[in-house]
């Protein structure tokens, strides 16, 4: 399924590259300081036949306080199978080495992004995961919390006289604070790092 929209991500990356614009000057008078948005992610909740839907779900609300910087609200939704920091490629996903259940995360973020040339941005989002474990029988068996921290490298483009934007990007995520994981799901992640690279994003958003 991971691998389904990665693909789809690069398509659509590939295809708003072709409406590149540059960044909010002061003198812009498209210049919205209000946004909403989500990401186009969540077309992976509809790939046919996926054995391990995702659910996923994200709402974005942002206030740029300067034409360079922003801050945003992400409520984010979604369901996993796989162990944390698990790399891309074979192994990712892969039958037998997944969790003994899956996990149910209810997570409000909090955003930070500044402009430094033109549209390309760095970001920093602090992800408060609210976690509910369940066993292969779908009984849950406890509660956790996870703070992920992201840094993203990125880039903004601005469609229809900055009405929106595209903002195709590269992330790389930890998680400082983990807690309450049930020692199954443990074992799993053990054989994996406490980190992920390159993690792509690709959100979009309505300026107003």
């Amino acid at each position: 399924m991971q691998k389904k929209i990665i693909a789809l991500s690069l398509v659509l990356l590939m295809a708003s590259l072709l409406q590149l614009k540059a960044q909010h000057p002061k003198s812009d008078s498209t210049y919205k300081k209000w946004f909403v948005g989500s990401t186009f992610l969540m077309l992976g909740n509809f790939i046919p036949d996926d054995p391990n839907p995702p659910k996923f779900v994200q709402i974005n609300i942002g206030y740029r306080f300067s034409p360079k910087d922003a801050v945003s609200f992400e409520f984010k939704k979604s369901i996993y199978t796989w162990p944390l920091g698990i790399p891309w490629g074979p192994s990712f996903d892969a039958p037998g080495l997944n969790y003994p259940g899956h996990v149910r995360i209810l997570a409000p973020t909090v955003a930070y992004q500044h402009f430094w040339w033109k549209g390309v941005y760095t970001s920093a989002h602090a992800l408060n995961a609210f976690e509910k474990f369940l066993d292969e029988d779908n009984k849950k068996i406890g509660n956790g919390y996870t703070l992920y921290m992201t840094y993203r490298l990125g880039y903004q483009i601005k469609l229809l006289k900055n009405r929106f934007f595209i903002e195709p990007s590269i992330g790389f995520t930890h998680w400082p604070v983990r807690t309450n994981v049930p020692a199954a799901f443990k074992a799993v992640e053990s054989k994996w790092p406490k980190y992920f690279g390159y993690e792509p994003g690709l959100h979009f958003g309505f300026n107003f």
